[in-house]
């Protein structure tokens, strides 16, 4: 992994984390999130008369990568209506690197090194870590459940972006396509059903669903990009570093509890991360 590649991917964990973290603190996550990606799609689509369109063999991956992304959307609003911003957000991205590690071993070809292949799973396991056993996860089983199902689209749409970008052959064609149909169909239809409640919807509270929005688009937009010339298992882990400042925010900002327990739980990511760079 070069050092540009590894900049960009943890300036994207920084911003993925921030934007969550706006989903989960104000209103519902639904309307919130909504919000959030129709955003993307906004800042996109008056740019595609500037860039070519993706060829036909990365299209099958582009709308997979759409359908995906509305369940991802669904099981994230589910995770945080009924739980922790700094439980469920572990959970759903400690999941995907594992997995991504094992579809693109198992589908896409790739062989990673033995001191990869650790790095991954100590950030994993440093990631999963931070949720912990007490309490809070035994009330929030619900959360849990939605935030592992999360976790799987997070693994199948990145998936499906790493081969797409690949089949594209030039990724900012794949990625403002991608943004600009990915938003609209949850987006689209959240509005539609809360439509009544937008009439009453102050000027002011768009604003952080707007910054989340433009948050959104630039983290992914770095994370396909790095995803064209690196190994998807290598970004995706190291993409997931954004449960640190998750579980600080959370911690910090939204009064959740076991904060000394994720600091430990830390030092493994940050393991994870050195063992990576130097693997890379």
């Amino acid at each position: 992994m070069s050092p540009l590649v590894f900049a960009v991917v943890l300036a994207a964990a920084g911003l993925h984390a921030a934007w969550n973290a706006l989903v989960k603190q104000g209103g519902d996550p639904f309307l919130r999130l909504a919000l959030v990606i129709l955003t993307g799609s906004a800042v996109c689509l008056p740019l595609l008369p500037f860039v070519p369109p993706p060829p036909a063999a990365a299209w099958p991956w582009l709308l997979g990568s759409v359908a995906i992304h509305i369940a991802y959307d669904s099981f994230l609003c589910l995770a945080y209506r009924r739980g922790d911003l700094s439980l469920a957000y572990p959970v759903a991205r400690g999941l995907a690197p594992p997995l991504v590690a094992l579809a693109g071993f198992f589908l896409a070809g790739e062989r990673l090194a033995a001191g990869e292949l650790l790095a991954v799973a100590l950030v994993s396991a440093g990631i999963l870590l931070l949720v912990g056993l007490g309490r809070v996860a035994r009330a929030q089983r619900a959360s849990l459940l939605w935030a592992g199902l999360c976790g799987l689209t997070i693994a199948l749409y990145t998936l499906c972006d790493g081969r797409g970008v690949r089949a594209a052959g030039e990724p900012w064609g794949y990625i403002l396509w991608l943004f600009a149909l990915d938003g609209l169909p949850f987006g689209l239809a959240v509005l539609w059903l809360e439509r009544r409640r937008l009439a009453g919807l102050a000027t002011p509270g768009l604003w952080p669903a707007i910054l989340g929005g433009l948050f959104s688009f630039a983290a992914y937009a770095m994370v396909v990009w790095a995803m064209a010339t690196t190994p998807m298992a290598l970004v995706s882990a190291l993409r997931e570093t954004s449960v640190l400042l998750a579980a600080w925010i959370g911690s910090r900002h939204l009064g959740e509890p076991f904060g000394e327990r994720r600091i430990a739980a830390a030092g493994l990511v940050v393991a994870g991360i050195v063992l990576l760079k130097l693997a890379g």
